[in-house]
């Protein structure tokens, strides 16, 4: 296959997509193009272990920069993709140059929802997406200055917990009554809160934003009941938005996400979309999905790739995710959205229990701390959608494996 497979975007996805493309012995010409200037690299360790300074930036990257060299994958890296000529086949970057494809793969990734209040353009007030912005906020990281973060979802929390852990004075302000209100339950939520505050972060639930203060630097956070909140740096985590614009210009079907086949193939066949940006089936939930989440970005990537080498082969995925704070790993299997019943497992007193969806009698989700066997073992009951009995469910002593019949 001599054909010519242009990757459009530099994240995980990408770098996946020309590693799978390869080991299906695709033997055409690989270019990828990506706006940030560094190899693709991984973005879940930006909130956790590299801003605490633990994980060097050469570990983040997918594949070391030999791999390209010896794969023959042609980087054009620092480079703005401006248009998708799908009738020219061929994209438009930033110099003029064109840049022309056989098959295409859209890995557009996500950028940061914006706060948009007074003050937000001042220094000091921080999002984090990319590696550069952790090396924004690591700067002003030293212990005793005063930190505001917006937003109580993963990266919020896991920004808390870093900062914490360097001595900053931590408030966490969340629009929500609950932290991680839109992925977890309000167990998990409130032992997550506790956490937290027992670390020594303050919160501001149930309260809003109205501006930020100071002249050239932010100087304190204006809520919605009307406090001022002292600051040095605020970092603001309330939400990714899907770059879809790209599709969206060239005709291509979007809705909340690149519209997407289970072959990753969107409306233009020889066009292929993966990971944050795409919207796909999902045959467990019978619906579509649009996931923010490297497990999705990455299988998504191997399946485009196997399609684009002739091999038949269909996206069907339990969806999962994780998060680091503290000395706590939350691993999450399915999608909880819609349950009817709650069960805990094990011990929360122990720090190492789970808590387990249902819908129907059937296990849709689950949120192990620090559980990894119960995450693991859970992925195939979801997968299979069997019935089980609550009280089994319960039972610690008796393994998720052994329910599967």
């Amino acid at each position: 296959m001599n054909e010519r497979v242009v990757i459009a975007g530099a994240g995980h996805a990408a770098g996946q997509v020309a590693a799978s493309l390869r080991q299906n012995k695709f033997a055409g010409e690989i270019v990828l193009v990506g706006d940030e200037p560094y190899l693709p690299y991984q973005r879940p360790p930006l909130s956790k272990k590299f801003l605490a300074g633990e994980l060097p930036a050469e570990r983040l990257y997918v594949k070391p920069a030999s791999f390209y060299d010896d794969a023959k994958v042609e980087l054009h890296l620092d480079t703005s993709i401006v248009a998708l000529d799908r009738q020219a086949k061929c994209l438009s970057v930033e110099g003029g140059e064109n840049i022309e494809y056989d098959r295409l793969v859209l890995a557009l990734g996500s950028r940061v929802r914006k706060l948009h209040v007074d003050g937000s353009e001042l220094k000091g007030v921080h999002y984090l997406r990319n590696i550069a912005d952790v090396d924004g906020i690591r700067k002003k990281m030293e212990p005793g200055r005063r930190m505001v973060i917006v937003g109580a979802g993963y990266i919020g929390l896991e920004v808390a917990a870093v900062a914490k852990q360097a001595g900053l004075d931590v408030t966490v302000i969340e629009m929500a009554d609950r932290v991680m209100s839109r992925v977890v339950s309000a167990e998990i939520s409130d032992f997550y809160q506790i956490e937290h505050t027992n670390q020594g972060v303050k919160f501001r639930l149930s309260t809003g934003v109205t501006a930020l203060n100071g002249k050239k630097r932010v100087k304190s956070v204006t809520t919605s009941d009307g406090e001022d909140i002292p600051a040095d740096i605020v970092v603001i985590g309330i939400g990714i938005l899907p770059n879809t614009e790209l599709a969206t210009d060239a005709g291509l079907d979007v809705d909340n996400g690149i519209v997407v086949n289970d072959h990753c193939q969107t409306s233009d066949p020889d066009i292929y979309a993966v990971g944050d940006c795409t919207v796909h089936p999902n045959a467990i939930y019978g619906r579509q999905l649009r996931l923010e989440s490297v497990h999705n970005a990455l299988e998504q990537a191997k399946t485009a790739a196997a399609n684009i080498c002739g091999k038949d082969t269909s996206y069907e995925q339990v969806p999962w995710f994780w998060s680091d704070q503290y000395d706590l790993k939350l691993q999450i299997a399915g999608l909880s959205e819609g349950y009817d019943d709650v069960v805990i497992r094990g011990n929360p007193a122990e720090r190492s229990f789970s808590c387990l969806y249902l819908r129907d009698g059937r296990l849709i989700a689950v949120d192990a701390i620090n559980a990894p066997r119960d995450f693991v073992q859970s992925k195939q009951l979801i997968a299979n959608q069997v019935e089980i009995a609550a009280d089994k469910l319960a039972d610690s002593d008796v393994a998720l494996k052994d329910l599967m019949t």
